[in-house]
């Protein structure tokens, strides 16, 4: 079983930057996602990284975000630069590790002035 713990996130103004990390208690050898939903919406896919470093963004978010893992400590990490009120959401870590998903707990982060 995998455990996932998220930290980050919070109130930030448009414009600025917010950075999510969240490790796994065990090694991760897929990838390493970030998910995100919005009051009403469906969960969307933000970012993705393999445990080689390919990476992948929702249209919506390059240029913006950028995902990074760190291997060794178990740990995906998600920097949110230019933060825009449509970023307001849940961000989830989650991951795939013997065909079962995991989730982490959530944490919000909100964008307004």
């Amino acid at each position: 079983q995998v455990q996932l713990v998220e930290s980050g996130g919070g109130l930030v103004q448009p414009g600025g930057s917010l950075g999510l990390s969240c490790a796994a208690s065990g090694s991760i050898f897929g990838a390493m996602n970030w998910y995100r939903q919005a009051p009403g919406k469906e969960r969307e896919l933000v970012a993705a990284i393999t445990r080689g470093g390919s990476t992948t963004y929702a249209d919506s978010v390059k240029g913006r975000f950028t995902i990074s893992r760190d291997n060794t400590k178990n740990t995906v990490y998600l920097q949110m630069n230019n933060l825009k009120p449509e970023d307001t959401a849940v961000y989830y870590c989650n991951v795939r590790k013997d065909n079962i998903v995991y989730w982490g707990q959530g944490t919000q982060v909100t964008v307004s002035s």
